[in-house]
């Protein structure tokens, strides 16, 4: 057994005793791996001893087991056990940003006030600093009366009251004990250790100056654009100080866009996808897969682990009912339990996927007199621009991509983006075109040498109808025929025909790392109320302009297959 309660979680979802959906069973996959490869460790004792400590010393306060003892799950001690059990090579916590992602009444915030009980009390050492963050002060309470309702339940606690309080009636005098934990009216304190427990309200002034042992970041999805981005930093980076410092954000899903909860779901999803250098982060996310079907007890069980538990089969029967009989409350239903917003990013592509389209290097001279259709993505003239054409033989749809940047942005550009552009030229992947502005002449030269050069002939040009109109019309001119395509939801087939290609083995696109880097950062948008989704970056810095061309060369096949599908298809 690699890990106890973690190795019986992994080999119940795979026995399909226990259900879970795709980025559930990816986590773990990730963990089982990662103790069989050595890349981390398991301590049994620091495990064990959180979970022990849990049951023993933590409580339900409130519905009708409080105040029994907390006894936890076999998810919440898999869980509990890869925070706590998994470590580097220094014997230190492996995991510092952990994500928590599940429906509404699965026990998540009671859950985070255990764990911060036992940091606070047990774990943390000597001026542990626990912080609750929200953006108001009121919206911290939840968690934070917990610890402290916890602590009042706590026999140990109780007893020692009672015998302070028996020492101050027999002497008259006061007495102070400094092992008994006390509820301040900034904070909870326990003396002997010098640990408290404080909460916070995003502040534009109070901008650093934190040392947290633990931060707990509660219904991270309410947290409002640049505000909870800058306030989630804020707490990140004063976690340098403590090699165990944890940040632990919970949340179900929720309704704001362009929110640290969609970044935070775009880095979980490319990092289970397997393409991140990340080594810190530890996301659960419990979600359904299928939108679908919102309404089938079986999927739910995916966003609701506590099912059956906090939450009950019936409770979600009624939910259901009342929400197939209003649009408005099946886009909460489907929000609040299976964790799907109506505007939700993912990451797009697994590593494996990309893998797969991978093949030796294409040049145009393999495909000399082959029809073939292009796609062109200009982006910003100060910046990257990429076109791309898809050839088809034997059925498999090969990518000759080309990008350009302006000469004057190339240091600026590799040192934002991290990239070795000066390889990429080397390559002959990338190009350098004019000084501050792309000349989009380059582009045309380049197709236009594909014709001349190789016959390689494009029998439709996909482009973005933002791009340049001077571009198409000199394309139009030479007898390109140019069709505009709007990269918006309407490519929801083209995506699904993409992603099926090329898990198949059926789109390569040679050993172009530039390309495989844009395929990596592309995240899809899905709109749930009506079921489309759009192409979007991972992050804001991040380029998908090969993608874009891709995409919009497929489109135009697909769009003109009727018409020029044979030719397309190169069998003569």
């Amino acid at each position: 057994m690699l890990a106890k309660y973690i190795d019986e979680y992994y080999e119940k979802i795979n026995s399909g005793e226990i259900v879970v959906g795709i980025w559930i069973k990816k986590v773990y996959e990730y963990i089982i791996e990662g103790l069989k490869s050595g890349q981390f460790s398991f301590d049994e004792a620091k495990a064990q001893k959180a979970i022990d400590w849990i049951e023993n010393k933590c409580f339900h306060t409130e519905g009708t087991l409080a105040p029994g003892n907390l006894k936890l799950e076999l998810w919440q001690k898999a869980f509990v056990a890869s925070i706590f059990g998994i470590v580097d090579d220094n014997g230190y916590r492996q995991f510092r940003e952990v994500f928590l992602v599940m429906g509404r009444k699965n026990g998540k915030s009671l859950l985070a006030a255990a764990i911060a009980r036992y940091i606070w009390l047990e774990d943390g050492g000597y001026g542990a600093r626990v912080f609750c963050v929200a953006p108001k002060l009121d919206q911290t309470d939840i968690i934070y009366n917990s610890i402290w309702q916890m602590t009042t339940l706590d026999s140990e606690w109780k007893a020692k009251k009672e015998e302070l309080q028996s020492k101050r009636e027999n002497m008259r005098v006061g007495v102070q004990d400094d092992s008994l934990a006390k509820k301040r009216q900034s904070d909870l304190l326990q003396p002997d250790t010098n640990s408290t427990v404080k909460k916070i309200a995003f502040s534009a002034k109070k901008s650093d100056g934190f040392n947290p042992s633990l931060t707990i970041c509660d219904e991270i999805a309410s947290w409002s654009g640049d505000q909870g981005l800058k306030q989630y930093e804020v707490m990140k980076s004063g976690m340098g100080a403590r090699p165990e410092a944890l940040l632990l954000s919970i949340s179900t899903a929720g309704y704001i866009n362009e929110s640290i909860y969609d970044e935070l779901i775009k880095r979980a999803t490319r990092f289970l996808l397997g393409d991140s250098k990340e080594k810190r982060l530890l996301p659960f996310l419990y979600m359904i897969d299928d939108p679908e079907k919102w309404n089938d007890i079986n999927e739910l069980q995916k966003s609701n682990p506590n099912l059956g538990v906090s939450v009950s089969v019936d409770y979600l029967l009624e939910e259901i009912a009342i929400a197939e009989g209003s649009l408005s409350k099946k886009a909460e239903f489907l929000t609040k339990y299976c964790n799907i917003k109506q505007n939700s990013s993912l990451a797009w592509l697994s590593t494996e996927t990309v893998k797969k389209m991978e093949c030796e290097e294409l040049a145009p001279e393999q495909f000399r007199s082959s029809y073939c259709v292009a796609g062109i993505d200009l982006s910003m003239t100060t910046d990257l621009t990429a076109a791309c054409v898809v050839i088809e033989r034997d059925d498999v749809n090969y990518v000759l991509a080309k990008f350009w940047m302006p000469a004057e942005k190339l240091e600026e550009a590799t040192l934002r983006d991290g990239l070795p552009y000066r390889e990429y030229i080397q390559k002959g992947w990338l190009e350098l075109s004019g000084d501050n502005f792309i000349d989009y002449h380059d582009c045309f030269n380049w197709l236009c040498s594909l014709v001349d050069e190789y016959e390689i002939l494009p029998l439709q040009v996909g482009y973005d109808r933002y791009s340049s109109q001077y571009l198409i019309t000199e394309l139009n001119n030479r007898g390109f025929h140019c069709d505009d395509v709007y990269q918006g939801y309407n490519l929801g087939p083209v995506i699904s025909e993409m992603e099926g290609k090329a898990k198949d083995g059926k789109l390569k696109i040679g050993n172009n790392d530039l390309l495989k880097i844009h395929l990596l950062n592309a995240a899809l948008k899905h709109d749930n109320e009506s079921n489309r989704t759009k192409l979007v970056k991972m992050a804001a810095s991040d380029h998908i302009d090969g993608v874009a061309a891709m995409l919009d060369a497929l489109t135009v096949k697909q769009k003109w297959n009727s018409q020029i599908g044979d030719q397309l298809a190169n069998r003569s």
